[in-house]
């Protein structure tokens, strides 16, 4: 059972797949770590200080106050175009999209 066991280990690659996902992990850290430490704060700057966060605008629908935080949305976009780019830059120019290509 145990052969059986690292026979499909080896065969689907599990251990390759566990590599990636864990360099991914650390990966989205590091790009997070980018677009929260660098290109946040540029917007920040670019918008003179705005909180995105705290743009909302309130609704009443039978008497309760419904609450539509567009501001936080705005701000979840900025981060995903960021984020986006920076994983864009860091793909293409480090070359990572010819690592996966097998020489000819």
């Amino acid at each position: 059972m145990l052969k059986d066991f690292m026979n499909f280990v080896r065969e689907q690659g599990v251990v390759g797949i566990a590599v990636g996902i864990a360099i991914g992990i650390q990966a989205a850290a590091f790009v997070n770590a980018i677009v929260m430490g660098f290109i946040n704060p540029i917007v920040g700057v670019l918008l003179m200080g705005t909180d995105l966060n705290g743009i909302e605008s309130t609704v009443t629908i039978d008497g309760e106050p419904q609450v539509f935080a567009w501001g936080m949305i705005i701000q979840a976009g900025i981060t995903f175009v960021a984020t986006a780019f920076v994983v864009y830059f860091l793909v293409k120019k480090a070359k990572l999209d010819k690592l996966d290509k097998k020489a000819k």
